[in-house]
C-alpha cells in the first residue's frame, strides 16, 4: 500500500482571451475545449460580479486558440448562473460543430415556461430552438436530462434561475410533486417525458426526514456510453441553510428504470432547532460538512468519483455502480477536503481537482493526483476575494481538454473573472 504525499509543481497560467470583459464557463464536469482542442467555449458579462435577475445578459460564444484567442460570439441569452453559467456545452455527438445552451423564450405555455434551450451549428450560424432547458446533455448527443432551474431557485439557489416573481418572493413548492423531477427530451424532435418524479424519489427507500422536507435533484450526470445516469437526490426543512441538505447518491437508467441507491447521508439535524441561528454558518461551512455528498461524476461507465461519507468517514470515494457494489477511498491522507474532481478521459490515471478557499488566506489550490504513486501535485494557487457570496463566488472548477494536457478553470486572483489554462503535459506525458 503506497503512502500519499504531496509535491508542488507550480505551472505557468495562461489568460485566455483579451480580458476587456469579464469570461467564464462554469461547471466542472465537461470540457470547455472542442473536439479539435481549437475552440474553448465561454460566457461573457460586463461585470465581474452582480446579483442576478432576469435581465442580465450573457454573451455565448468561444475563444479560437489559434487566432490570438478571438472571440467569436454566437449568441446571448439571460438564463445562466455564476455557477454554470448556461449550461453552454459542446454536442459531442453532433456532425460538425454544434453547441447549446439555455435560454429564455417568451412560450408561456411551456411545461417550465418561458425556459429552453438553443442548439446552435458554428459552420451554418443556424440556431435551433428546444421546448425544455437542460441540464446535462449525453455524450452520444442524442437526449438532454431536464429540471426546473425556478424550483433549484428555492432550494438551491446558486444553480437556480430566477423570473420577476421569485425575485419579489419566494414561491411556495409542492414538496415531492408527483408530475415532475428528472425530464429526459430528445434533442432531434424536442419531445420530452419524465423519467423519475420527486414523488417517486421520496418513495425510494424513504427516510422519517424525507416526510416534511422539499426534495430536488442536483449533479446529474450521464456516463460516456450515455447509457446510465447519476443524481443527487437532496431534501430538506430548511432551503436558507445548506447545512440542513441531506443527500442520496442514486443512478438510473436514462428511461428511469433500474434505479439503485449506492449512498445516503442521512443524520441528524441539530440546525432544525427553533433557537439556532443560520448566521453563524460560514459561507463555505456547507462545503466542508462531514456529510457531504457533492460532485459525483463518472470516471468511465462503472465507475463514479464523489466526495462524501461511507462507512463512517467522508473522503474522496469511488463507487461501483452496483447494488452491492466496491466502494474505494481515493487518496486517503491528501484529498481530505471537498473538491470538484474529474478523472482523465485520455489519461486515466490523473484526477484532477480544486479546493474551496482557505479560511486564512482565501487561496484555493488547484492539483493533479496520480493514483497509483499516490502523489498529489499541486500546480496552482488562486486567490479569491472574501467579499464573494455563495451565489457569485468564482470557484476554479477545473477542466480538461480534449487531449488531456491542458486544464482549464475560471478565476478571479487579479480582480476580474477570466478563464485561464494550465499546460500539464509535463505531469501526464513525462518524457
Amino acid at each position: 500500500m503506497h503512502h500519499d504525499k504531496i509535491e508542488h509543481h507550480p505551472l505557468p497560467c495562461r489568460r485566455l482571451g483579451d480580458g476587456e470583459l469579464h469570461h467564464f464557463f462554469g461547471y466542472y464536469n465537461k470540457s470547455t475545449w472542442d473536439r479539435t482542442d481549437r475552440y474553448v467555449l465561454t460566457q461573457r458579462v460586463p461585470m465581474a460580479d452582480a446579483d442576478l435577475h432576469p435581465g442580465l445578459i450573457a454573451e455565448i460564444g468561444f475563444f479560437d486558440t489559434q487566432d490570438d484567442d478571438r472571440f467569436q460570439k454566437v449568441g446571448q441569452t439571460t438564463a445562466w448562473n455564476w455557477q454554470m453559467g448556461a449550461q453552454l456545452q459542446w454536442l459531442d455527438g453532433a456532425p460538425g460543430r454544434q453547441l447549446i445552451y439555455n435560454c429564455r423564450t417568451d412560450d408561456e405555455s411551456a411545461f417550465y415556461p418561458c425556459l429552453g434551450a438553443v442548439i446552435h451549428d458554428v459552420a451554418s450560424g443556424v440556431s435551433r430552438p428546444l421546448p425544455m432547458p437542460v441540464y446535462v446533455v449525453a455524450p452520444d448527443s442524442r437526449y438532454a436530462l431536464c429540471v426546473d432551474y425556478r424550483r433549484l431557485y428555492v432550494t438551491h439557489q446558486t444553480i437556480g434561475y430566477s423570473d420577476e416573481a421569485s425575485l419579489r418572493a419566494l414561491p411556495q413548492l409542492d414538496l415531492a410533486p408527483a408530475s415532475d423531477g428528472i425530464h429526459v427530451m430528445d434533442l432531434a424532435t424536442g419531445m420530452s417525458r419524465l423519467i423519475v418524479s420527486y414523488d417517486a424519489l421520496r418513495n425510494f427507500h424513504p427516510v422519517p426526514s424525507m416526510d416534511k422536507a422539499i426534495h430536488w435533484v442536483s449533479h446529474i450526470e450521464i456516463n460516456p456510453s450515455s447509457s446510465r445516469v447519476l443524481f443527487l437526490h437532496r431534501w430538506t426543512e430548511r432551503v436558507e441553510d445548506e447545512t440542513c441538505f441531506l443527500h442520496r447518491l442514486i443512478t438510473v437508467n436514462p428511461d428511469g428504470t433500474d434505479m439503485r441507491l449506492l449512498e445516503c447521508s442521512d443524520h441528524p439535524l441539530p440546525q432544525l432547532a427553533a433557537d439556532f441561528d443560520p448566521n453563524a454558518v460560514g459561507t463555505f461551512d456547507y462545503e466542508k460538512s462531514e456529510y457531504q455528498i457533492s460532485h459525483p461524476l463518472w470516471k468511465d461507465d462503472t465507475h463514479i468519483i464523489v466526495w462524501g461519507p461511507h462507512a463512517g468517514s467522508i473522503h474522496y470515494h469511488l463507487y461501483e455502480d452496483r447494488a452491492d457494489g466496491e466502494v474505494t477511498v481515493i487518496g486517503a491522507d491528501v484529498l481530505t477536503e471537498n473538491g470538484h474532481m474529474t478523472f482523465s478521459r485520455t489519461h486515466p490515471d490523473w484526477l484532477l481537482s480544486d479546493t474551496y478557499p482557505d479560511a486564512q488566506t482565501n487561496e484555493r489550490i488547484l492539483f493533479l493526483y496520480h493514483v497509483p504513486s499516490g502523489v498529489r501535485h499541486d500546480i496552482g494557487s488562486f486567490y479569491t476575494s472574501p467579499t464573494l457570496k455563495k451565489e457569485n463566488r468564482c470557484d476554479l472548477h477545473p477542466r480538461w481538454s480534449r487531449d488531456g494536457k491542458r486544464v482549464c478553470i475560471d478565476s478571479i486572483h487579479d480582480g476580474n473573472r477570466q478563464m485561464y489554462a494550465l499546460d500539464v503535459a509535463s505531469l501526464v506525458d513525462p518524457a
